[in-house]
């Protein structure tokens, strides 16, 4: 299939949850990664609401040296964007929505998510409800008939709503992108005092996308102290860049890792650190599988994100090497879901959710294989699963 250039709008589903939430809450706070297209969502989507920036310096002094005039001038229907800038309007926000007690007074967005979420916590506690935009998810993409039927191509080009929307080159994208994330994001949670070893710190970070995380081999590598490796790792999951899969462990087997995967939100980021600058570099790549099961380990973090229904996700894998990359609690069923970057299915592909149930002797235990074929395939050990269809 053919991609093709949308002039129009791309409709996120994380709309839909936002639009129902609003009558519930005095104030709705959306986060995300830096260009995931929080404002443009916003702006769009609810035209009833006057919109503020207070990037803008003219509003920022406002809302800073007045902020009660301030706040009835933009008493209900407001959408405060960048208002991490200015940490001060949070409590008189508080004393606000506690006097009118009205419901869907205000949207919060923020670009700088770790001082969003500081002064939500310490201030609004209760009365906001939060939501995670993320780039585009592969059902998103596939509806407005963007999504490549190929995975490589998809995995290479990313998920950043400008890719699409404005036509630019994945490599100028990811290029500019890094530089100004370590520029405004970074700098401002940590000190960095030498910003390239930074950069070589998040290299050898996507050199360890979709494994086992072993902090203290990466500080060695990267020549820095563990707690430094540490921070450094934590500034990237609140600045969403990456995020830790912690594993699932029962009184089933003492052989168990209990150490997270370490995880990308976004392949596009992933392979321009990895220096996988087109399709067929990917394919003979010797991560290809680890990049296949990030892509597809992040796109159900994202479709639970952006549909609002949020549930707890794990990894398990014994020390004989056996493993199950997804595991989901749906009530009282258990999802497990093995990513297979082929798409060829053979018996062995299904060895690892079949071990798993033995060990296990979970009853009610649903198998699920995702492989990077295009074909919907029934077979009697499991589900089988297009990439294109997971999540949906």
């Amino acid at each position: 299939m053919a991609e093709k250039q949308k002039d129009m709008d791309i409709q996120r589903d994380i709309v839909k949850p936002l639009k129902q939430i609003l009558g519930k809450y005095p104030i709705v706070a959306v986060t995300g990664p830096r260009q995931s297209g929080k404002t443009t969502l916003l702006r769009h989507s609810f035209p009833e609401f006057e919109y503020v920036n207070l990037e803008n310096p003219d509003s920022r002094i406002f809302a800073a040296e007045d902020p009660n005039n301030f706040l009835k001038r933009y008493s209900s229907k407001v959408i405060l964007d960048e208002i991490q800038r200015v940490p001060s309007l949070f409590s008189y926000i508080q004393t606000h929505v506690d006097e009118g007690r009205a419901m869907g007074q205000y949207i919060l967005s923020g670009s700088q998510n770790f001082h969003l979420m500081q002064n939500i916590t310490q201030s609004l506690a209760g009365r906001v409800a939060i939501f995670r935009l993320f780039p585009f998810d592969n059902q998103e993409l596939s509806r407005n008939s963007l999504l490549n039927d190929s995975y490589v191509h998809c995995m290479v080009k990313g998920f950043y709503p400008a890719i699409y929307d404005r036509d630019i080159a994945s490599r100028t994208f990811y290029s500019n992108y890094i530089q100004n994330y370590i520029q405004r994001d970074v700098t401002e949670l940590i000190a960095i005092k030498d910003l390239r070893l930074f950069q070589n710190f998040l290299a050898l970070c996507a050199t360890r996308a979709g494994q086992i995380l072993n902090i203290n081999a990466l500080a060695g590598e990267c020549g820095v102290s563990q707690p430094t490796a540490k921070s450094w790792l934590s500034a990237l999951e609140n600045s969403y860049i990456t995020f830790q899969l912690q594993p699932y462990y029962e009184n089933f087997s003492k052989r168990v890792i209990k150490s997270p995967k370490l995880y990308f939100y976004d392949t596009g980021l992933l392979c321009y650190l990895l220096k996988l600058n087109n399709p067929d570099q990917l394919l003979l790549h010797p991560f290809k599988g680890s990049l296949f099961e990030n892509m597809m380990v992040a796109e159900y973090v994202k479709r639970m994100y952006h549909t609002d229904q949020v549930e707890d996700v794990w990894y398990w894998r014994d020390s004989g090497g056996h493993e199950v990359d997804l595991i989901v609690q749906h009530g009282d069923v258990l999802e497990i879901v093995e990513f297979k970057a082929t798409e060829t299915i053979m018996p062995d592909l299904f060895k690892g959710l079949t071990y798993f149930e033995t060990i296990s002797k979970k009853i009610n235990l649903k198998k699920m294989l995702v492989y990077a074929g295009n074909e919907l395939q029934q077979r009697s050990v499991a589900e089988v699963l297009p990439w294109k269809d997971f999540g949906k």
